[in-house]
């Protein structure tokens, strides 16, 4: 009987199909409690243990990444928020976060359109959200030139996590310099 097997596989026939867009409200929902995680440590520090992955589409319009990075991860890189970051900033009106880190000792600010964000997790709660961008206001062509800018250097890396089964994510320990730092 195809009923059972429907309400086996979680789909209710009796249910409506809905006429209102619960789905994105919920999206949107869990944006907004990323940002204001994003907002609480830009102000007061991450606690202790906490620290951030996120996942975001580095060939969306808007995004600025240093051009070595943007050739090495053309379409989405993972970032960890850990010990060695500044300027944690949500701008609501521009709906970007911006936020420097450190690659190779050069210290870069990242900008990231909320819409590019396809993932963030802190780990220390088990707290992982998933998001979809939603299509791209403009094309790619007409997308502007990401700037590369540069920060204050600062010899400190990240810290050389890997997002557990993440392909792409940046392991900046790469990037650290000889040397520096614990390890």
């Amino acid at each position: 009987m195809s009923d059972d097997r429907d309400e086996e596989n979680g789909f209710d026939p009796t249910i409506p199909e809905s006429l209102l867009p619960y789905d994105s409200w919920i999206e949107d929902a869990y944006r907004g409690v990323m940002l204001r995680a994003l907002e609480h440590v830009g102000r007061e520090g991450l606690p202790d243990g906490h620290h951030f992955y996120i996942t975001y589409r580095t060939d969306w319009p808007g995004v600025v990444l240093p051009s070595r990075l943007r050739a090495q991860y053309p379409h989405e890189i993972t970032i960890v928020l850990q010990h060695q970051f500044w300027d944690l900033k949500v701008d609501e009106d521009a709906q970007t976060i911006s936020v420097g880190l450190s690659f190779g000792g050069v210290g870069s600010i990242l900008v990231i359109p909320v819409d590019a964000v396809t993932a963030f997790a802190d780990p220390h709660v088990r707290l992982a959200l998933r998001f979809t961008p939603p299509e791209p206001a403009v094309e790619e062509d007409e997308a502007p030139a990401a700037a590369e800018l540069a920060a204050p250097a600062d010899d400190a890396a990240e810290p050389a996590e890997e997002a557990p089964s993440s392909p792409q994510v940046v392991s900046l320990a790469a990037f650290r310099k000889k040397g520096s730092g614990p390890g």
